[in-house]
């Protein structure tokens, strides 16, 4: 780990430099992607345990396949430094690589930015991703060089051989099934389901309807679902898709007051989620719960363009900003007053955000410590 510690931050001092020779592919992967991988234990020199230019099914060839005991487990495919590392079907066709070989994982890199995608699951390929780490200063503000290393670590040939990488994706994505189960479930209950509550309520005389809406009210009422929409946080699509793009500020706010009226929001949850790695999901629903539990069916969600707030009388407690390699979470506390602040943590008192405290939160292990932060936040409203 320390070797990469060392790599991670000697690189992102070098970033803008690298940049103005706008790095092609071989040259990124002989400054930036192959000092990577060596710091993460991969020997690039050495064959049996790094294939390079490995071949497909297609008659193609993928850039690495990293190998434990003769065994491909992860593909690594390199693109240009100023690559976007968006295009579909590149990430459709390094995945497919990895899915037709049996390799479960794979992960496509500019060297700056690293997607990791888990190739068996049954969805679009974009789908798959895991995760994403970003070692530009620009992209991961906020995050220590320890963080990011940490992120990158889950792919070293230590952790690999371990299975840390398969146990962590299996249960991110089987979360993420099942909470989307049991979400359209609690929305639309089929009538099995229903005949279960009427059976446990003990109350024959209740209809299916009556116990069908009683759901949908509860499971909404828990999850605060009480969108607003905020006449300063408008944004250039949104104004298109409301047919007032161009129009002058008067005009905007009254379109906005026209949709709160209509009982509209121009942004909900998935405005924030759609796109974002199955990781960042299910921090954010941890986060979720924590927040909703802390005053049952009193809790407000007020989604604005730049992410979800959340609100007990009348007072902000926590604000939910997504990043593509994790959350910031924005708390009503003074940096200076808490004891022994945890190394994710940052005061942002000058910075403009409405709140002191930012929490950069990549991984679940930061979640305790978040959550009893959230709760001082919350604690301090009524202060």
């Amino acid at each position: 780990m320390n070797k990469l510690l060392q790599t991670v931050e000697t690189l992102r001092t070098k970033v803008d430099g690298l940049r103005k020779h706008s790095l092609k592919e071989t040259p990124t992967r002989t400054i930036i992607i192959d000092p990577f991988l060596e710091a993460l234990g991969w020997d690039v020199r050495d064959p049996d345990e790094v294939q390079l230019e490995y071949p497909t099914v297609d008659g193609k060839s993928v850039d690495y396949a990293l190998q434990i005991n003769g065994k491909p487990v992860l593909f690594v495919e390199a693109k240009s430094l100023d690559d976007p590392l968006d295009d579909v079907k590149a990430i459709t066709q390094v995945v497919g690589y990895a899915a037709n070989a049996g390799v479960v994982w794979c992960v496509l890199t500019n060297g700056l930015k690293w997607k990791v995608y888990r190739s068996v699951e049954k969805c679009s390929a974009p789908d798959k991703l895991m995760f994403e780490v970003s070692l530009d200063p620009r992209d991961s503000d906020g995050l220590s060089v320890q963080q990011i290393s940490q992120q990158l670590w889950r792919f070293s040939r230590e952790e690999m051989a371990r299975g840390t990488l398969d146990a962590l994706g299996e249960q991110t994505f089987t979360d993420g099934k099942v909470r989307k189960a049991i979400d359209a479930i609690m929305r639309a209950a089929p009538r099995p389901f229903l005949n279960i509550v009427k059976k446990e309520t003990g109350d024959g005389q209740l209809s299916p309807r009556q116990i069908k809406e009683s759901i949908a009210r509860i499971w909404t009422a828990d999850r605060g679902e009480i969108a607003v929409i905020s006449s300063t946080n408008i944004t250039p699509s949104s104004a298109v898709d409301a047919g007032i793009s161009g129009r002058n500020e008067g005009a905007k706010k009254a379109w906005v007051t026209r949709k709160a009226k209509q009982g509209g929001s121009a942004y909900d949850e998935s405005h924030h989620t759609t796109g974002k790695p199955k990781e960042v999901l299910e921090l954010y629903h941890a986060v979720d719960r924590v927040c909703l539990a802390l005053k049952p069916g009193e809790i407000e969600k007020r989604y604005i363009v730049k992410g979800i707030d959340y609100w007990c009388d009348n007072t902000r407690f926590c604000a939910v900003r997504f990043r593509q390699n994790g959350l910031r979470l924005r708390l009503q506390l003074k940096y200076d007053r808490l004891e022994n602040p945890p190394s994710f943590a940052r005061d942002v008192s000058n910075r403009g955000y409405c709140a002191d405290l930012e929490l950069a939160i990549s991984n679940v292990s930061q979640l305790d410590e978040a959550a009893s932060l959230i709760r001082q936040s919350f604690e301090a409203r009524a202060r």
